[in-house]
């Protein structure tokens, strides 16, 4: 990535935020992106600091999922709840995690993030379905920054 160049434009952020709308619309399940520049700690600390001041921990089927992603040491990390943890396979977001890495390595951030997200919505969808009635939008779908 360019240092002059932003990881993402805000159109790019846009169309990632729109990822989250559609996905949600599959799942109860809620959806962050959170981008920092720089952090002294390994990215999983970090990522599960992160998911707790966002209050990513505080959904009410404990169904939230993080994508953290550090750019300058290159970090990202896909982090999900208890709630998901508790019923899915050890190696779950394996492979959306590679999806999104593979696209990264291209240079295609956008691309990598809002293919996870619809990965992310499609794979909640069988553990934690979309009820019209009943869900609600617990926390922002906002890109958010450290």
């Amino acid at each position: 990535m360019p240092e002059n160049k932003p990881f993402l434009s805000k159109t790019e952020e846009q169309e990632i935020v729109a990822a989250i709308v559609i996905s949600e619309k599959n799942t109860s399940g809620e959806i962050r992106v959170h981008i920092e520049e720089n952090s002294t700690k390994p990215s999983m600390e970090r990522a599960k600091e992160v998911f707790h001041i966002l209050n990513m921990d505080a959904t009410e089927l404990k169904n939230g999922v993080l994508f953290y992603i550090c750019t300058q040491t290159k970090s990202f990390v896909i982090l999900g709840d208890k709630g998901i943890d508790d019923l899915v396979a050890p190696d779950f977001w394996n492979s959306t995690k590679d999806a999104v890495i593979e696209k990264f390595k291209d240079g295609q951030y956008k691309d990598g993030l809002i293919k996870g997200i619809i990965e992310a919505g499609t794979q909640l969808k069988k553990y934690f379905p979309y009820d019209d009635e009943t869900d609600t939008n617990e926390l922002s779908n906002e890109i958010s920054r450290g």
